[in-house]
Formats: structure tokens, sequence, C-alpha cells
């Protein structure tokens, strides 16, 4: 031992280093008890917490308030009419222009680009279910482990019928947990529709053929057909459907303004909006449409945007912009 080193000095060390010893000791024990326990919380192998994640998600499903987010407006805005509106959607910036009603709540959440909806923002939703269709499944990805349902407004066949939209909004009403919530939404657009007939017949009575079409532009066009909802919304208000051709799987047959030219003078055409004033103007510029004479000669009318490839709201919505019509043109 050197001269300089002392007992006492010896002494001091030695407990300093045994101080040292308890305190790292003391610190791995807790370390490792905080680690046990962090993998008692995050061990998804274990099956109490299997039960316990499920049965978490199970009452979230089975509430009276499950939160649906729907990119498709189809489904968006049907479950808004039924009166359980999903809390997102996307597009809502353009909603009044190509759906028109059911107005969305104030509080719904736009989602952006309903095709590739924004991943950052569905992340901080606090979504129970995703409802869309094929067309959207390509996104569910963007949903975590979020369930997700296909509900489809769609002919099944070549020609649109009822129950392809009583069937739909039904499933819906299963999907909420609340069966009677589309029910009496059925029943209530039935009646809606009827008397939306009613009227409509007390104010055009020789009405009896309607030909539906959008503008593209102003030579192009699209026709909706037999296997559209105009098929079944028409057929519910009395009156008949005219086409020319049988559509793709969308519901519609592109023509071009020639072709109206094909329809008898009985015809009344009724133009879905949105057009633009540019288009109209345009169409009103053209020597085409001034021949086929409509708004004079023949019937026409331009209704208020409906949602093409909507649901039972749309069938509501067709009906109530019919019964309110301004028809112009022909012998009505």
């Amino acid at each position: 031992m050197p001269a300089s080193v002392t007992p006492i000095t010896v002494r001091k060390w030695q407990t300093l280093l045994a101080f040292i010893i308890l305190v790292c000791l003391t610190l791995t024990a807790c370390s490792h008890s905080s680690s046990d326990k962090d993998i008692t919380r995050f061990d998804e192998s274990s099956p109490e917490n299997l039960v316990k994640t499920e049965n978490s998600h199970s009452d979230r499903i089975n509430s009276d308030n499950i939160n649906i987010v729907s990119p498709d407006w189809g489904n968006a805005a049907t479950l808004t009419a039924m009166g359980h509106a999903p809390i997102a959607t996307g597009d809502i910036r353009v909603w009044d222009r190509w759906v028109g009603r059911p107005r969305l709540p104030a509080a719904t959440t736009d989602i952006g680009i309903r095709y590739q909806p924004n991943a950052e923002l569905v992340a901080q939703l606090p979504v129970d279910m995703i409802v869309d269709n094929a067309f959207y499944e390509h996104a569910r990805s963007l949903y975590g482990d979020v369930p997700a349902q296909s509900v489809m407004f769609a002919a099944k066949g070549k020609a649109a019928t009822w129950a392809d939209y009583t069937e739909p909004t039904r499933a819906l009403g299963v999907l909420i947990n609340n069966p009677k919530m589309a029910e009496d939404y059925i029943v209530q657009s039935q009646k809606d529709i009827q008397l939306a007939r009613q009227q409509f017949q007390q104010r055009y009575s020789k009405v009896k053929k309607i030909a539906v079409v959008q503008f593209a532009d102003a030579n192009n066009m699209r026709m909706y057909v037999d296997n559209s909802l105009f098929k079944v919304a028409l057929e519910q208000m009395g009156k008949e459907l005219v086409v020319l051709g049988e559509g793709n799987q969308w519901g519609f047959v592109p023509i071009r303004m020639g072709d109206l030219a094909r329809l008898d003078n009985e015809t009344c055409l009724l133009i879905i909006d949105p057009l633009s004033p540019i288009t109209r103007a345009e169409i009103n510029d053209s020597l085409v449409w001034q021949r086929l004479g409509y708004g004079e000669r023949r019937c026409m009318a331009e209704l208020p945007p409906v949602w093409i490839y909507g649901g039972m709201s749309s069938l509501v919505s067709l009906a109530n912009n019919l019964s309110t019509v301004s028809l112009t043109g022909g012998a009505i």
C-alpha cells in the first residue's frame, strides 16, 4: 500500500464502491420490472390480451353510435338520409355540385380524394367501420385493422329493380345494428316517391316518356339506361325511361347530340346537372341543338344534381326534383 493511502481512505473508497454497486443493482431491477410490464401489455400472443382487444372492438361495433367512414358517396348519402351519417367521406368540397341532397352534417370530415383518401387524416379518425364497395377496396390498407364492409347500389341484371336499392339499404341497417332504421327509411322513401309522383302527374299528366342525359361537353353526353337508378325512379313514378341502346356497367350509353334526333317528339328530355355556364352557352349556340327544337317543339328540363351511382337517397332526390321541375316545350 502506498504511504499516501491511509486505511481511512481505503474504507471511504470501499463504502463509495458498495453504494455505486447497490444503485446499479436497483436500477437494473427497476428496468427488468418495467420491461416485464411492457411485455405483458403488448404481447399479442397472450390469450387474455387477445380477448380484451376483441371485446373492446366488439363493444364499439355493438354500440348504438358506430363511427363509420365511407369514401363512397352512395353509401354516405343513404346513411345520412337514414339518420346515421358517416363521420367522414371524401371530396366534400364538390358534394353539392354532384350529389346535392341530402346535405352532410357540418361536422363531417373530408378525407380528401375519394379514390385515394388522406392516410394521415384517416389515422386520426375514431373510426369503427369502413363501408365502401369494390371501387374503393384498394384503399382499405389505409385504415389499418379497422373492419371494412362492401355495400353496392347497382343493378344486378340488365334492368335495375326496386330490390337492387332496398336490399343494400337493409344491409346498411344491419351494419349499424339498427335494421329498423333502414326499414323505416325504405317505407318513408316509398311514400316520398309516391307523393312526388302525384305532384308531377297533377302538373304534367301528358308526359309519359322521359329520356335522361348528362353532358360531358357541348356535343357528347351520357344517356342513362335501364340498368341505372333512373329506370327504378321513373318506374316508381309511373313513367317510361326511353333509351338508345344497352348501357355499360355504370348504367349509361355514350351518345352525341345528333343522336337525340332518334327520340320521338313525345319523349321529354331531362338534363342532369352539373352543367357549366360555358357548356350551356355552347349548347345553345349549336345548330344541331337548335334544329332538335328542345324547349320549343320538344319537351325538356334541367334538373338539379343527383348522384348517379347513389342508393335509395338518390331515388328520393330524383323524385323530389321531378315533383318541382318546370318543363318547357312540346305538348305538355
